[in-house]
């Protein structure tokens, strides 16, 4: 629950509410005030009927500014503080790093949960709503494996495979819904056990504001964010036109790696994996040449710890610190390379990566610093 809304998530939550989760009507009306707290003074609302937006949002703004309208925008304010843990915008140091190259990015992110869990290295899971109990057994399976191994295990909360990605990312306290409806809601709800534990361990995110019904639009729309998110994504099973293919369609455009684990040439519930694999996808069968194939440094091979250890950690990210953690990659990067964008001095960024390196929240391997994933 937050307990206080600051001016900048106030106004970015005004502007979206206002243009109804359109990101093109949003992005004309930030480029045209520059930004969110100038689009919404009373003296610029007339404004917006120049900017050719669409009907229905010009009616919004007509109802947020009469007195029945400012009211029902107090009480959604009310509802976001109630259902929400945190909110980032890609103005905020914590908004996720490698959604920020995206056009489509989403302006503003609500979650519960672990806020720095969106920091982490991520690979999302996704495949048919209704698999085979073989192939819900190998999407906990490799879930399992790579929360393990230190990955964030991303999906969309859906019955079937994302359910089970859910469920072996869990065990290691290491999984990440993206939802198609507003916090103050679970979809399906038979999943609200499920979306509990994840709150609790791991994190809940969605850039639908609440009282969003389950519109079948809003669920192709979340996938953007899952597969942007991860590092690559995996299809564990997919029909010939399942909507796990628009996620890795999402995931190719982003320039993301798609796995997908092949099945009986006669299995309908293999189809799509199989053409995804026709079409270039990496063909993996084991968790491990995902890592492999990510190339990601050797600092993937951690030590093991019990569930234990990792309940009794706690070691967050400090506050002065995410900036310069965010501009840190899974790769490396040289002194020269960071203080490219680093605002202080050398004297400083030398400063901070120590402190990082201390925090177990970076290492340096052949004169190049790259992140650690914190301790939970």
């Amino acid at each position: 629950m937050l307990n206080h809304l600051n001016q900048h998530h106030y106004h970015t939550i005004a502007v979206w509410y206002l243009v109804q989760h359109s990101l093109s009507a949003f992005q004309k009306v930030k480029n045209h005030f520059g930004d969110c707290e100038q689009a919404i003074l009373p003296k610029h609302l007339a404004e917006w009927s120049q900017l050719g937006l669409h009907a229905s949002h010009l009616k919004r703004i007509q109802e947020y500014q009469t007195h029945s309208g400012q009211q029902d925008f107090a009480k959604l304010i009310d509802l976001v503080k109630q259902h929400t843990d945190f909110i980032v915008t890609p103005e905020d140091i914590a908004y996720p790093s490698q959604l920020l190259p995206y056009e489509d990015r989403p302006p503003i992110i609500f979650g519960q949960g672990k806020a720095d869990a969106l920091l982490q290295p991520q690979i999302a899971i996704v495949g048919s709503r209704k698999p085979s109990p073989h192939g819900r057994q190998v999407a906990y399976d490799f879930a399992f494996y790579l929360s393990e191994k230190g990955f964030f295990v991303s999906s969309g909360l859906a019955h079937g495979i994302d359910e089970a990605a859910h469920q072996g990312g869990l065990q290691h306290q290491r999984s990440i819904a993206v939802m198609g409806t507003g916090l103050d809601s679970t979809y399906p709800t038979a999943n609200q056990n499920l979306r509990q534990q994840l709150a609790q361990q791991g994190a809940v995110i969605t850039e639908f504001l609440p009282r969003t019904l389950p519109l079948q639009r809003n669920f192709p729309r979340r996938n953007r964010i899952v597969s942007g998110l991860g590092l690559g994504v995996l299809v564990v099973e997919a029909k010939q036109n399942s909507g796990s293919l628009i996620t890795a369609n999402e995931a190719a455009k982003q320039g993301k790696l798609i796995f997908a684990i092949p099945g009986h040439i006669y299995s309908e519930f293999h189809q799509g994996c199989h053409q995804l694999i026709r079409e270039g996808a990496i063909l993996v069968d084991h968790p491990e040449q995902i890592i492999e194939d990510l190339a990601l440094p050797t600092q993937w091979h951690i030590n093991q710890q019990t569930q234990a250890d990792i309940t009794e950690q706690t070691n967050a990210i400090p506050a002065h610190l995410i900036s310069l953690y965010q501009q840190l990659d899974w790769v490396g990067q040289g002194l020269d390379q960071l203080a490219q964008n680093f605002s202080g001095s050398t004297a400083e960024l030398t400063g901070q990566l120590m402190e990082l390196e201390l925090s177990g929240l970076c290492m340096q391997q052949a004169g190049l610093y790259q992140r650690c994933r914190p301790s939970y």
